[in-house]
C-alpha cells in the first residue's frame, strides 16, 4: 500500500491525471482534429500511445471542418476537450467565451519562438485562449519542370493556364487551401498589402478585389474541367496531382514537398512554388474549451504536444514534417519560405461569399 501511495504521489507531482488511472482506467480526451492528412493522423496516433503510460487515453475525432465543431461549442453541443483551430475559428470562439485560459498556466511562453508572431491569430490577440501548434506556409507543389522560378506572379500562372488547359485548378472556396490561395493572387495583382491586414469594413475591399474577380473570370474557362468542378479539398488535389492529373497542388506545410518526396507520394523532383514573391505564413493553435469534462488531462496533452521531443518528431521529414514553434535548432529542416503576413480574419467570410456569389456551382 506504501508503494501505491508513493507512486500516485509521484504521479500527481508530475502533473498527470490520477483519479481514472489510479482505477487502471485512463482519462479520456476528445481531441477534435482536421483528418484528412494520413502523416497527421499517424502523429497523433504516436502522441496517444506515448500519452497511455501518463493515464490519458487521446482520442483523435477526425472532422473534414473544425467549423462544424465551432458551431456545436458556440451551441453548446459538444463534447471536445481539446481542439485544432486558428483564424476565424479561435476568433469565433474568442467572441462567445467558449475558450479556457491556459497559455500562462502551462508556462512554456519562454520555450517559444517570438520570431513566428504567434501571438496573434488572423489580426486577432491570442490572449492567453490558444497555445501555438506548428507553423503554415501556403505554397503550391508543382512538377519540376512546370514552372522555372521559386515564386511566380499571378500573371504568370494565368498564361500558363492558357498554355496548359486543364492542368491547374484550387479546392472550392470555403475550404481552407482554396480561400488562400484567392488571398495570394489578391496579393500578386496588389501593391497594398497593409490593407489586407486591416478589418474588411475599415478598407474599401470592393476596389480592392476588383482586380482578383476580374483576373478569375480570364482564369476559370481554364481550370480543371473548364471551372466547372473543383477539388474538394487540398488532399483530393494532392492526389490528383500525384496521379498526373494536374500540374499543382496547395500546401500549408513548408516541409511537406520534402516529405511526399520521402514517402513516395509524388515523383522525385516535385518543387514548392509561391503565388507571388512571398507565402502567406501562420500559426496553428491547440485550444481546450471551457466546456471540456476532462480540462487538466487536456491541458497535460497540450504540455505533452509542446515537448521538445514531440516537436522534434512532428517536424521529423519522415512523417508529418510540420515545423516546431520551438526556439530550437533542427538539422536537415528546409528554410522557410520568405514570409507574407496573414489577411485579418474578416476577409475569410468576405471572400467566400464574394466567390460563391460570382461562380455559383
Amino acid at each position: 500500500m506504501k508503494y501505491v501511495f508513493l507512486l500516485l504521489t509521484a504521479i500527481s507531482i508530475m502533473g498527470f491525471p490520477t483519479n481514472s488511472s489510479a482505477q487502471g482506467k485512463p482519462t479520456p480526451v476528445y481531441f477534435y482534429a482536421w483528418g484528412g492528412n494520413p502523416a497527421v493522423n499517424d502523429y497523433i496516433r504516436w502522441a496517444a500511445k506515448e500519452l497511455r503510460p501518463q493515464g490519458i487515453q487521446l482520442q483523435h475525432v477526425k472532422v473534414a471542418d473544425i467549423a462544424e465543431v465551432v458551431k456545436q461549442l458556440v451551441d453548446g453541443q459538444s463534447n471536445a476537450d481539446l481542439i485544432w483551430i486558428n483564424g476565424e475559428n479561435f476568433h469565433a470562439l474568442k467572441e462567445a467565451d467558449r475558450l479556457m485560459p491556459i497559455l500562462t498556466e502551462l508556462n512554456i511562453k519562454d520555450r517559444l519562438n517570438d520570431q513566428l508572431s504567434w501571438q496573434s491569430d488572423f489580426g486577432e490577440t491570442v490572449a492567453d485562449l490558444e497555445v501555438p501548434w506548428g507553423v503554415g506556409q501556403f505554397y503550391l507543389l508543382t512538377c519540376a519542370t512546370c514552372f522555372a522560378a521559386d515564386h511566380i506572379s499571378a500573371a504568370e500562372l494565368l498564361e500558363y493556364a492558357a498554355e496548359h488547359p486543364g492542368r491547374i485548378a484550387y479546392p472550392k472556396p470555403p475550404e481552407f487551401h482554396g480561400t488562400t490561395f484567392l488571398k495570394s493572387l489578391l496579393l500578386s495583382l496588389s501593391e497594398q498589402d497593409e490593407a489586407f491586414r486591416k478589418p474588411v469594413d475599415a478598407v474599401d475591399a470592393e476596389k480592392l478585389t476588383a482586380p482578383l474577380w476580374a483576373y478569375l473570370d480570364e482564369l476559370q474557362p481554364l481550370l480543371w474541367q473548364g471551372g466547372e468542378n473543383y477539388p474538394s479539398s487540398a488532399a483530393q488535389q494532392l492526389n490528383w496531382f500525384a496521379n498526373k492529373q494536374l500540374d499543382v497542388a496547395p500546401s500549408f506545410n513548408p516541409n511537406e514537398v520534402k516529405t511526399l518526396v520521402n514517402q513516395g507520394r509524388v515523383p522525385p523532383g516535385t518543387k514548392r512554388v509561391t503565388l507571388g514573391s512571398a507565402a502567406i505564413s501562420n500559426s496553428h493553435y491547440l485550444a481546450v474549451p471551457n466546456s471540456s469534462g476532462h480540462p487538466q488531462a487536456a491541458k497535460q496533452v497540450v504540455k505533452f504536444f509542446l515537448s521538445e521531443a514531440a516537436q522534434r518528431k512532428k517536424a521529423d521529414l519522415s512523417g508529418w514534417g510540420d515545423p516546431t514553434v520551438l526556439d530550437i535548432t533542427l538539422p536537415d529542416m528546409p528554410a522557410m519560405l520568405p514570409v507574407a503576413a496573414e489577411f485579418h480574419v474578416s476577409w475569410q467570410a468576405y471572400l467566400e461569399q464574394q466567390w460563391q456569389q460570382r461562380y455559383p456551382r
